[in-house]
């Protein structure tokens, strides 16, 4: 087994198989999606710690989240756009693991952020007097600083096992990064023990927080409509909605991807959804909380002086 994994010292990554043109134009277009993301989450993380009105809970787990869609973006954008310049451009083995162990990491911490943020909300509306007590600063810190832990671990599990499979070729990866299941079909060995364990992941990940979070929400949802106040109602309505459409986006995409019956959707089809999923996500996460968030709204108008 180790002979035949030092045979292969890098892999080719084949991208998008498309012609001189339209792999520019998609340079172009991507190029631009990719400054948005940095931009607009980096603008999401800039008002949370200027501005003393947004140091709360939700707004604590909202800048991790930021944090998470700017490194899972970096880790995976560029080599897709050097890809567009240069097809079939090589990444060292060491550089490929590495890049699935990140990607790993990042999806299974966003997974449990996403959660954290819909009890953050349901303490919030469903337990208001509470919530100042629930939801501490150390309680938080603790909850997000488990989230990213447990994404690592899991993540680090999986690069493990890839690591013990032979690999000799072909070193051909028929996607835009070094996505698992795509560098799984490479190994020259049985890969079952793998599959358990991702099939494993998808159940807790997939199955797990999607389910949470409908609970969480069903309960607001009646905590919302026994709200008197129309103002109050309208702003837990907005906050909410906001939290949803990203949930939403999120794991509906995510499942599609690693769920759904895989010859239902051809590997190019699934370059799709991965773009989708990793690339038009983080672009669409900190318009849809400052669109649909009045006090990020707020926020930015007084760092523009405008208040």
């Amino acid at each position: 087994m180790g002979e035949n994994q030092t045979m292969v010292t890098e892999f080719l990554l084949l991208g998008f198989l498309l012609g001189p043109r339209i792999q520019m134009l998609l340079f172009g277009l991507f190029s631009l999606f990719y400054i948005f993301t940095l931009l607009g989450n980096g603008a999401i993380l800039g008002l949370i710690s200027l501005d003393s009105r947004l140091h709360t809970p939700m707004y604590f787990f909202l800048s991790h989240l930021a944090v998470v869609d700017i490194a899972y973006t970096r880790n995976t954008v560029p080599q897709m756009l050097a890809n567009l310049l240069h097809p079939a451009k090589p990444i060292s083995f060491a550089g490929c693991m590495t890049q699935t162990f990140l990607c790993l990491s990042f999806g299974h911490s966003e997974c449990l952020l996403l959660v954290l943020m819909s009890y953050d909300r349901y303490v919030a509306i469903c337990h208001p007097l509470r919530y100042s007590v629930i939801m501490t600063w150390r309680v938080c810190i603790t909850l997000a600083v488990t989230s990213w832990t447990c994404g690592s671990l899991l993540a680090l599990a999986h690069v493990v096992l890839i690591l013990r499979l032979p690999f000799s070729g072909p070193h051909e990866i028929n996607h835009f990064f070094c996505e698992i299941l795509s560098v799984l079909r490479l190994a020259c060995a049985d890969t079952w023990l793998n599959q358990v364990v991702i099939f494993a992941a998808c159940v807790f990940f997939l199955v797990g927080p999607p389910s949470l979070v409908l609970v969480s929400y069903s309960h607001i949802l009646a905590a919302i409509l026994r709200i008197q106040s129309g103002e109050g109602r309208r702003k837990a309505f907005s906050t909410c909605s906001s939290h949803l459409c990203v949930v939403g986006l999120f794991f509906g995409s995510a499942i599609i991807m690693y769920m759904a019956p895989k010859s239902r959707h051809p590997e190019e089809q699934q370059k799709v959804f991965f773009l989708f999923y990793s690339f038009f996500n983080p672009t669409l996460n900190p318009l849809i909380y400052s669109l649909r968030n009045g006090e990020v709204k707020g926020a930015l108008r007084r760092a523009l002086g405008k208040e």
